[in-house]
């Protein structure tokens, strides 16, 4: 297993709606562990493929990080079928760092997609676990956290990230 580079804002992959999966085989699965042990290194409690360059519709999340018998849930070309009530939180990203804001998202949502081995599978989730998946479907979708804000906020962050980048190569 290998620890990936994280993509960052701005970078184009992440702006693109990611491709159906066509076939589950080795590389797949390869992918898919690679993206676990790099969602537990960031850390993070979630990850869509995209995120790591590869325009693929997966995602892992795994929100019981303190539970070490917890296995990461995986998904292939998930899709939120149902969802139920409304709430605000707060989100950061690994792909948006240095970046918190203030969410709406379903309370509880159903997700169907495939499991790693290719068979289909329906969650029901709330509270954290609905906001991961949203999240990560999101990325699926080419939407990011700054997306979900007003431009004025959103230029405030670009702003943000010139002069932290400037102060780094300095």
């Amino acid at each position: 297993m290998s620890v990936l580079e994280i993509k960052k804002y701005p970078d184009d992959v992440l702006k693109k709606k990611a491709l159906p999966v066509e076939k589950i085989d080795k590389s797949l699965q390869k992918l898919i562990d690679d993206m676990i042990e790099t969602m537990y290194d960031a850390p993070g409690i979630g990850l869509a493929a995209p995120q790591v360059g590869v325009s693929l519709r997966l995602i892992v999340v795994d929100v019981n990080l303190d539970d070490e018998d917890s296995e990461p849930v995986v998904l292939i070309n998930p899709e939120i079928t149902d969802t139920d009530g409304l709430i605000e939180s707060e989100e950061g990203c690994l792909s948006v760092p240095e970046c918190q804001i203030t969410v709406k998202r379903a309370e509880k949502v159903t997700v169907k997609g495939l499991d790693r081995d290719g068979r289909e599978v329906s969650i029901e989730a709330d509270g954290l676990f609905a906001r991961a998946l949203q999240h990560e479907i999101d990325h699926l979708n080419g939407v990011l956290i700054l997306d979900r804000i007003s431009q004025l906020k959103r230029d405030l962050y670009r702003r943000k990230m010139v002069k932290m980048r400037s102060k780094a190569e300095a």
